[in-house]
């Protein structure tokens, strides 16, 4: 037994844990399944230093997701520190196979997921100030502002995540500027920034017919992100955190995987606001410019081509 399997059942605390051999993790940790005396596991490895934030905000998020009883997640279990460096994700093994006959349904769900903390909103509203105990809900409070509890990645680097009440200014600071910050450090490259610059004066005007209320997003919901089981639609690897529920079809229309079925299944539920296009344009441009920070110059002509196009 390898000291990662080692450590692995420490933490468990099974008596038996047998290796079932890898099982994808994308592109930036490696996945294995294992068999133990109570099931099997899904296991995630990473031996960057700042494995064991990243795992910590992905455990967040997927908690979050689950008790909100609305679209599927693996339930995670632990985070461990593995031994020769690193940190592992521990969460239930789901068998899941590529998104198809449930894609209708895993937009209603999802849309279910963005609508619940407003019908939380709603509910307060009437009861006048004092919580309810909704059927399954009683533990979920109504959240007023922008953010998360705590660090999430999208990809392997951080997202600040501090608590905000303007949308606006949330994702122009802790999204776009923050990502903008780390491209200019690492590139030296200064035309990002005097586009962003320019950009940036015009975000209140796309915002001007909508009033956005804060909702739980998976964070990096593209088609590498979604599965389905026999039971229905399954997302996972979440960077999650409340934001404009815009902002989640952003990436999912950037690499395809998502069918006609799903999105009209969403928007019967969340119709599309006035600018919906545009701002789906500016959210994307968080991704391109994530892309870039993560995998090189191969996004920058799409990053600008994306902050020329807004200010037109």
């Amino acid at each position: 037994m390898s000291s990662v399997e080692a450590a692995l059942q420490r933490a468990l605390g099974t008596r038996k844990l047998t290796a079932g051999g890898p099982a994808g993790g994308g592109c930036i940790s490696q996945g294995r399944v294992y068999s133990t005396d109570r099931g099997k596991v899904f296991v995630k490895l990473n031996s960057k230093p700042q494995a064991r934030r990243m795992f910590e905000g992905e455990m967040a998020s997927l908690t979050a997701i689950l008790r909100t009883h609305t679209v599927k997640v693996p339930k995670p279990i632990t985070v461990i520190d593995v031994p020769e460096g690193g940190s592992a994700l521990v969460m239930e093994y789901l068998d899941m196979r590529s998104l198809g006959s449930h894609a209708a349904k895993l937009g209603e769900q999802l849309a279910d997921l963005h609508l619940q903390n407003q019908k939380l909103g709603e509910k307060l509203q009437k009861e006048e100030g004092t919580v309810g105990k909704g059927a399954g809900q009683s533990d979920l409070q109504f959240v007023d502002q922008f953010g998360f509890d705590v660090v999430t990645c999208c990809g392997y680097l951080p997202q600040v995540n501090d608590w905000q009440r303007d949308w606006v200014a949330f994702f122009a600071q802790q999204r776009i500027e923050h990502q903008i910050n780390l491209l200019e450090k690492e590139t030296g490259n200064r035309e990002a920034r005097e586009l962003w610059a320019q950009l940036q004066l015009k975000l209140p005007e796309l915002f001007s017919a909508v009033t956005v209320v804060p909702a739980l997003l998976h964070g990096d919901l593209w088609g590498g992100n979604v599965a389905e089981d026999a039971d229905g639609p399954v997302i996972f690897d979440p960077a999650s955190f409340y934001g404009h529920a815009e902002y989640e079809l952003a990436i999912a229309g950037m690499f395809g995987g998502f069918s006609d079925a799903f999105y009209s299944a969403y928007h019967r539920r969340i119709p599309k606001a006035p600018g919906f296009d545009r701002r789906l344009r500016l959210y994307q441009l968080f991704h391109y410019l994530n892309h870039w920070n993560h995998f090189g110059s191969g996004y920058r002509g799409s990053s600008l081509g994306i902050m020329r196009e807004l200010l037109k």
